[in-house]
């Protein structure tokens, strides 16, 4: 596997293989790698002939109250997995090589990145599509994998993709849970036990609701009450929101009528974790 910390480096080899007529995939990572992270890199392994994934923690996604310098990092251990997994090269530059001192230019989606985890983080999604542009033509790939518990970012993704007509398909992929359901995230490892016992609320409280629409439930308002009652009946847990959007432009509704996304996202003693379910 080649390890590359510069563009260029990148670009030296997306040459060659296209040259070979090769088909590439892309997985973008901020590191800590999980088994969420292996199951998209196996993902792409299966379907692409050369596999990039980059490893950078992406400074302009952070606001200035956000977890940027103490978000974790290993990234001997992310290579070990990267290699184990069969990816061909990780990406894994410094800040100043994606950002120059004069860097201005900047990718955003209006209102999909409006509500949802835009309302606490307002510069988080423009930080995710500039460096994901950057990324899609760094490496030309054919396919990028995203995972579904960022559900808002692989719809902005989407969105960016179709509306700006990168040449990309972008692939969504499950959740990975823990045995509890726990929704598999580089930021439990900031969970004490006691708080990382208690974070399977959001699991519970989402199965819920989602049984609840399964079984024919139309209102929103109803969903969204019962899994608020379900979180809030753990004194940790310090609920940031609880919503019912369409699945196609991300706004509130209170009727399920379509396609909806429920999502959560919850302090749990301090840290931020998000969870969602989908219903076509």
């Amino acid at each position: 596997m080649l390890v590359a910390t510069t563009i260029e480096e990148v670009k030296a080899n997306v040459r060659q293989w296209k040259k070979d007529g090769l088909k590439i995939g892309l997985v973008p990572t901020m590191g800590y790698l999980h088994e969420g992270h292996a199951s998209l890199i196996s993902r792409a392994r299966g379907e692409c002939d050369k596999v990039i994934v980059s490893d950078f923690v992406n400074p302009i996604q952070f606001g200035p109250k956000e977890d940027l310098a103490t978000y974790p990092r290993d990234f001997d251990a992310d290579c070990k997995l990267c290699e184990g997994l069969g990816a061909d090269l990780i990406f894994h530059p410094e800040p100043s090589e994606m950002y120059s001192p004069d860097f201005h230019s900047y990718v955003g989606v209006d209102t999909l990145s409006a509500g949802l985890c835009g309302k606490s983080r307002p510069i988080h999604f423009n930080g995710v599509c500039t460096v994901v542009s950057k990324l899609f033509n760094i490496t030309e790939a054919d396919k990028a994998y995203f995972g579904q518990k960022d559900a808002q970012q692989l719809a902005i993704v989407k969105r960016m993709v179709r509306d700006l007509n990168f040449n990309i398909e972008i692939v969504g992929c499950p959740i990975i849970r823990e045995e509890d359901g726990l929704a598999k995230s580089s930021r439990n490892t900031y969970l004490s036990d006691d708080a990382r016992a208690k974070a399977t609320i959001l699991h519970k409280a989402l199965t819920k609701g989602e049984e609840m629409v399964r079984a024919g439930e139309t209102d929103a308002i109803k969903v969204r009450t019962e899994i608020t009652n379900i979180i809030e009946s753990e004194p940790l847990a310090k609920i940031d929101y609880v919503e019912v959007v369409d699945l196609g432009e991300l706004q509130q509704c209170d009727v399920i009528d379509g396609p909806i996304l429920t999502a959560v996202a919850v302090y749990i003693d301090n840290v931020r974790l998000i969870d969602n379910f989908i219903v076509e």
